[in-house]
């Protein structure tokens, strides 16, 4: 990155200087040192620090780990709101009596594993189905497939649900092995 005089200069832009305009392919056809004649600084990009979006908001700013039910500023209970028809002329919104949650990342990553093995479960749930309906032997190497997909899932619930901070959610997000 090149500045002068704390400005960031674009290499594609001209500028100006001392009462001297510079055109637009300058700062690409000359050398280092003309550059650094007049003043311009070359300094390294400034490179923002890396933070795994699916788990941080930002630098050391992680997301909501564990569901909390919501309180508004005095601590009494929010609760979900849900229209009511009876109301007033036109109805209007009211508390319903169930409360108020936002969900934590546990929960976002139990219900993602469950979809992962419910996809990868459907795929031989016809062969299950033969089983029942025409007592059809479910082939050795399915049961056992089958089986690995549900020990695995429930691995991982029992993992995430025991994951006390993020760093150890994303530890157990990253051991999935679905074989």
């Amino acid at each position: 990155m090149l500045t002068l005089n704390g400005r960031t200069l674009n290499p594609d832009e001209g500028f100006q200087h001392e009462g001297t305009s510079y055109p637009q392919n300058w700062l690409r056809l000359t050398s280092l040192e003309e550059k650094q004649a007049i003043g311009i600084v070359e300094t390294p990009d400034v490179v923002a620090p890396w933070y795994d979006q699916r788990f941080y908001w930002g630098v050391d700013n992680p997301k909501l780990l564990n569901d909390r039910e919501e309180s508004d500023e005095q601590g009494n209970p929010l609760y979900v709101q849900v229209f009511d028809a009876t109301v007033g002329e036109h109805g209007a919104m009211v508390n319903s009596t169930e409360r108020l949650v936002t969900r934590g990342m546990k929960h976002q990553w139990i219900a993602q594993f469950k979809q992962t093995a419910n996809s990868m479960l459907a795929q031989t749930d016809w062969v299950v189905t033969r089983k029942t309906e025409r007592n059809v032997d479910i082939p050795a190497d399915i049961a056992a497939k089958r089986a690995a997909v549900v020990a695995e899932c429930a691995r991982l619930e029992a993992a995430i649900t025991a994951a006390s901070d993020v760093p150890a959610l994303i530890a157990v997000i990253g051991s999935a092995n679905w074989g």
